[in-house]
């Protein structure tokens, strides 16, 4: 038996000890004694091995079940410039605090910096992410968060000899973590704000928090809590609707990403308390008047009814704007899409202006598991992390922009034999930058608009999967209604970018002026 062979056994092996089910690998030379491990230990139904060949896209999927199962997932490659093809999924599990492991083959110490072919420094090239370089004999840990293992494998490559490395394997069971919870006791008026992954706490754990705690909430998540105020993200965009609903204290679950109105908004509060149990790693310079790693426990006085009841009627003026507006536009697709959803169903939420419409038109509810790749927000890669979360849920929904589908083409290449239907908000180009203050300025369209000009079903036909185009919000309705199984596409056409952000500005300035107006601020 080799010394690869052996190494790349026992690591497989304590992976599986650890309760690893998931491994995602890309094909290569270096990692061969992982492959063969990994094909072994599939054959004898200890493994899901999902083989991709695009190592980007291979760590993405992994990210997505891991996102998904919550449970570690690792993602296996060759050396070189495969590994560093790792680094965008680990970074956005780094800053979401998702269990994904990544299993890079290396060569043996003593040809590195040596001009060895395929050869770089591997050790440390994720920075802030554990780095274990494993020879024979090493040991590791797995902690919660990303965790790359980098493994030194000498020639030969292949077992000389087989023996039953997998006998007599044990499975750790998931130990259960108990936290005492920390009392806070408040004075006055307060609101609960919602990052949108929650600081990876539970849906249920976070509900149960808002209801014994008896304050408003804001969830820039309005998918997963029917209680929380709706449009709050709009109306909030308004200083002197800002100053009349200013809090004594604000206490914010996970960190709020999307909307500078609300950012500015918590800046106003006296005191502001985070919880997050992620700051002791990621995020550690946060401020705030006092960090909790769980939820504490309420003691709350003085709380005013009237208080309370201007957020909900803040709400409903902002509904009743918003309902004006019946023309066809892409925030009407949105909030079409996030009501018409099945109960039961996961939704993943591509970045840039998606997810923000969403929080600023779609009306609360629950009854979805949410996801989107917030850690950094990036858009590379989502069409991967969609295709892993699919292979979780017996019904998942995706809503991205067209760039972010163009981003990621090659995941087409191995698509999931899951009921899987993705909503691509097609209005040619990247939106969220006609929305910014870039918009004005010379040659706007090409190096920030950045218009493809392709034509989306034209693109997906050609790898053989199904595709419509929808440019109503009935067609929209019986796209969403008509239960297709298998991967399916709905493009979804709407108005040029510049009539959005037009369309935007105009209805932000139209609910201001109608909240002044109700709560006698005008």
């Amino acid at each position: 038996m080799s010394n690869a062979s052996d190494l790349a056994r026992h690591t497989i092996r304590k992976l599986l000890e650890a309760g690893v089910k998931d491994f995602v690998l890309s094909p290569g030379s270096r990692n061969a004694p992982l492959s063969i491990a990994l094909y072994e230990a599939s054959s004898r139904g200890y493994v899901n091995l999902h083989v991709k060949l695009d190592e980007r896209g291979a760590a993405f999927f992994a990210l997505g079940i891991s996102k998904a199962s919550d449970q570690y997932v690792a993602v296996v490659c060759t050396s070189g410039s495969a590994a560093a093809n790792y680094h965008p999924a680990l970074l956005e599990a780094l800053h979401s605090n998702n269990k994904l492991i990544a299993i890079t083959a290396d060569r043996p110490e003593r040809l590195r910096r040596t001009g060895a072919n395929q050869t770089t420094d591997q050790v440390g090239m994720f920075p802030n992410i554990k780095c274990h370089d494993l020879i024979a004999g090493s040991d590791f840990e797995l902690t919660n968060g990303p965790i790359h293992l980098n493994i030194q494998f000498d020639e030969p490559l292949l077992p000389s000899t087989s023996w039953d490395w997998l006998s007599g394997l044990a499975i750790a069971s998931v130990k259960e973590e108990v936290v005492k919870s920390k009392t806070l006791s408040l004075t006055g008026n307060g609101l609960i704000i919602v990052g949108h992954d929650r600081a990876t706490l539970s849906v249920l754990q976070v509900e149960k928090f808002i209801e014994t705690s008896g304050l408003p909430v804001i969830s820039e998540d309005p998918l997963s809590f029917k209680s929380a105020i709706a449009h709050a993200s709009a109306f909030l965009t308004d200083e002197k609707i800002q100053e009349y609903l200013k809090p004594d204290f604000v206490i914010v679950i996970g960190r709020t990403t999307l909307s500078r109105g609300i950012n500015n908004f918590i800046n106003r509060a006296a005191n502001i308390y985070v919880v997050d149990p992620r700051i002791s790693t990621i995020d550690t310079k946060r401020t705030a008047t006092q960090i909790f790693f769980d939820l504490p426990k309420l003691d709350i006085t003085s709380l005013n009814p009237s208080w309370i009841s201007d957020w909900h009627e803040t709400s409903k003026i902002a509904a009743a704007e918003i309902a004006k507006r019946g023309e066809w536009s892409e925030q009407l697709a949105i909030a079409a899409i996030a009501s018409e959803l099945p109960d039961g169903s996961a939704l993943f939420i591509g970045s840039s202006r998606p997810i923000r419409d969403l929080e600023a038109f779609a009306k609360p509810r629950n009854g979805l598991k949410t996801f989107a790749n917030r850690g950094l927000a990036g858009i590379d890669g989502n069409l991967s992390t969609i295709f892993g979360l699919s292979n979780e849920f017996a019904r998942t929904f995706a809503l991205i922009g067209d760039l972010t589908f163009l981003h990621d083409l090659t995941a087409l290449l191995a698509p999931p034999n899951t009921n899987l239907t993705i909503f691509i908000i097609d209005n040619n180009g990247g939106g969220i930058f006609s929305t910014l203050p870039q918009a004005g300025v010379v040659g706007f369209e090409e190096i920030f608009g950045t218009p493809q000009n392709q034509d989306l079903i034209a693109i997906i036909s050609s790898f053989g999967l199904k595709a419509v185009k929808v440019k109503t919000v009935s067609d929209l309705k019986l796209a969403i209604a008509h239960n297709v199984t298998g991967l399916n596409f709905v493009v979804v056409e709407v108005p040029e970018r510049k009539t959005m952000a037009a369309n935007l500005a105009e209805i932000y300035s139209r609910i201001s002026s109608a909240v002044r107006i109700g709560l006698n601020l005008a």
